[in-house]
Order: structure tokens, then sequence, then C-alpha cells
């Protein structure tokens, strides 16, 4: 009785196993869910905050990127589809962004242009890059986002690229010999430019006497900036964005602060965010961008009336790259006459596009090759100083 019985169970043991393989069978069987060939349209992810501290980013970008899918799809499509846009709110936070994404893998996207800062773009790379869906970040900077994986690129350029082009600017530009820095240690994409800068302004012979730190919460800097001061510097790097860009620089005034200040992209949207009163604070600033309203290039100038058409307001830098990277997808996706991951991945890898951010060709990375517009702050209006690149 127990030799029957457990001959027995050991039959019901096999023939479980039997099914369970046949079911998963079936399941690898089922056609690539992200490649919408059957489909009369051509779902895009996008994400980014917009709700939050950084709604303005988030806005921004996803605002060019609808604006790109509708003259996209005003032409006609891709493939003879259209494109069809899904943003999610990832409220600036790296696990609300990487639930997004399993949100839309499962809503099967082709391809995904997000996240927007650096944190969840980081997060959502290390989880895209298992996928082999094609993802773009319109704006995440921090250097790591790209090395997760082949399908993961990026539309701006990296954060060590902005803080040595920063230091470069500070000597050749303007003439500096002390330079100071100071940065906030709980955000990636300001250590990073911070570093950059600190590293390749002591390369050129820059003496830099003073690297403060603040974390993400302080909103009085006057210790820091009064050790700043004391130290008497030509020129303040401040890298960080728009948020407490608007908090430090009228403090730096009150402490009696009164050379010049640099910063990164993410000064852009500091005139719209700043207090009326403290906008003399900025006055005159200069820091590295993307894209430039003033840019007299038709494309940019076409470009810029028809977002200010729709949404009645002036781009930002985050407008002109979510826009750029819904071109560069569709341009990959009719490149490789397909939706399948790993020829969209291939078609951007070997792509050549100019865009309202410049033209794009990516590295080795997947970072783009691209030229820096300097940008400086005459009243509330930004302005096209020059473009250059970092030696």
């Amino acid at each position: 009785m127990k030799r029957s019985l457990k001959k027995f169970l050991s039959l019901a043991l096999t023939a479980a196993m039997i099914f369970t393989l046949a079911a998963c069978g079936k399941t690898e069987e089922k056609p690539n869910n992200n490649t919408a060939e059957a489909s009369d349209s051509i779902l895009i992810g996008g994400i980014g905050p917009i709700t939050g501290d950084a709604a303005m980013y988030g806005n921004s970008t996803m605002n060019g990127a609808k604006l790109a899918v509708d003259e996209i799809n005003e032409a006609g499509g891709v493939l003879g589809k259209k494109l069809v846009l899904e943003v999610m709110d990832d409220k600036n936070d790296a696990v609300e962004s990487t639930n997004a994404f399993n949100k839309l893998v499962e809503n099967k996207i082709v391809s995904l242009v997000g996240a927007v800062t650096s944190k969840p773009s980081d997060a959502v790379a290390l989880v895209a890059a298992d996928t082999g869906i094609p993802m773009i970040t319109p704006t995440g900077t921090a250097q790591s986002i790209t090395t997760h994986g082949e399908n993961i690129f990026r539309a701006p350029f990296i954060d060590p690229y902005q803080g040595e082009v920063m230091a470069v600017f500070a000597k050749d530009e303007l003439k500096v010999q002390k330079v100071a820095v100071i940065r906030n240690n709980s955000s990636d994409y300001s250590d990073g430019l911070a570093t950059a800068f600190v590293d390749k302004a002591k390369e050129l012979g820059l003496e830099v006497v003073a690297d403060e730190s603040y974390g993400e919460n302080d909103v009085d800097f006057k210790s820091q900036l009064t050790k700043i001061q004391n130290a008497n510097p030509d020129v303040l790097f401040i890298p960080d964005y728009y948020q407490k860009v608007s908090l430090i620089a009228p403090q730096a005034r009150q402490v009696g602060i009164n050379v010049q200040l640099i910063g990164g992209d993410g000064w852009d949207g500091v005139i719209k965010s700043i207090k009326q009163d403290d906008l003399k604070a900025v006055e005159g600033a200069y820091f590295c961008n993307t894209f430039a309203l003033d840019d007299p290039e038709e494309k940019v100038q076409n470009f810029i009336k028809k977002y200010t058409d729709t949404y009645n307001e002036a781009p930002q830098s985050f407008s002109a790259l979510g826009y750029d990277s819904v071109y560069l997808t569709a341009e990959a996706i009719k490149n490789a006459n397909s939706t399948d991951s790993k020829a969209i991945v291939e078609a951007l890898k070997n792509i050549s596009y100019d865009g309202v951010t410049g033209s794009f060709k990516f590295d080795e990375n997947r970072n783009p090759i691209k030229s820096v517009f300097m940008t400086t702050i005459e009243g509330d209006q930004y302005k096209l100083y020059k473009k250059m690149v970092a030696e």
C-alpha cells in the first residue's frame, strides 16, 4: 500500500511538472508584445514629475513631447501608424518611476521617453536594460544612466561635460583665477557637476578657494556662503536646479558676494521660480544649456512659435529636449522600418538627426555629441551668449 501510494504521488508530480512546462512554453510562444505590428498605432511611454517639487521640469518636458507627437501624426505618423504618448507621473521619485515603467511595459510600449530628472532616470534605466525596450531620457544628465544597457540613450549632455565646460568658460571667457563652489551633496546631479568643475579647474591651473556643501532640505545657506565670501573668489559656481538657485543666489548677495555667478542647465527655470524682488541677484549670471530662445535657426523659431501658441508660454530647454526625444524615437522607428526593440536600438545607435537642441549623433556610450548653448540672464530674459564645446 505504501509503495502504491508513493508511485501514485510520483506520477502525479510528474504530470503536474509536464503541465506547468507546457503552460510556460505557450507563454514564451506568444508574439513580442512590444512590436505593435498588429495595431494601428504605436505606443510610446513618457515618465516625468507631473506633480511635486520638480513638476515644472516634468510638464515642460512632456508638453514638448506631446507637441512632437501631434506634429508627426499631422504629417502622416510613422510607418503609416499614429503615435500615441502615454505619460505617467513619477513625482520625481525613483520608486514611483520604476513602477510607472513596469505599468507602461504591461501596456505594451515600444519605446520610452523618460524619465526626466537624474535619479528616477537612473532607476528606470536599470530596469529597462533587462527588457531591451529602447529608452531615451530627455533630460537625465547623470553619467551612470546610459551605462546600464545598450538600449539606454540620452538627449542632453552628461554632468561631467557640463562641469568641464563651465571651468573652461571661467578661465577662457571670464578670465578668472580663483573659483568657489557650493554643491548639494544630496544630489547626484549637483555633486557630479561640482566634482567635474573642480577637477577641470585644477587641471587648468585655477585655484579652488572654497568648496562648500549643503543638504537637500536646507533653505539657509548663509553659513556656507559667508565662508565663501571670506575666501574671496572671482566666481561662484552653483550647480543645482532652479529651486535651490532661487534661494542661494539672493543669500549670496546678502552676505556680500558680488562676484560672477555661473551654473549648469538646472538653472533653466530660475527666472520663473525666483521672487521678482530677487531677480537682480542672478542678473548677468551664465549657465550652460541645451537650447536658446533667441537661436536664429528656422527650425528652432518654428518650434518656439508652435509651443507658445499651444501652451501660452515660451518653451524651456526641457520642452525642447522632450520634443527632440520624440522625433529621435520616430526617426529610429522609421529607419528601422519596424517597432521591434532591437531594430529601434540599432537605428538609434546609427542615427543622424538635426533637432531644435542641436545635431544628434550618439557616441559609443549612447551619449549625444553636441554643442553647449552658453546662456546669460538679462533682466527677465535668457540670452544666448555663444555656443561652445568642452576642450
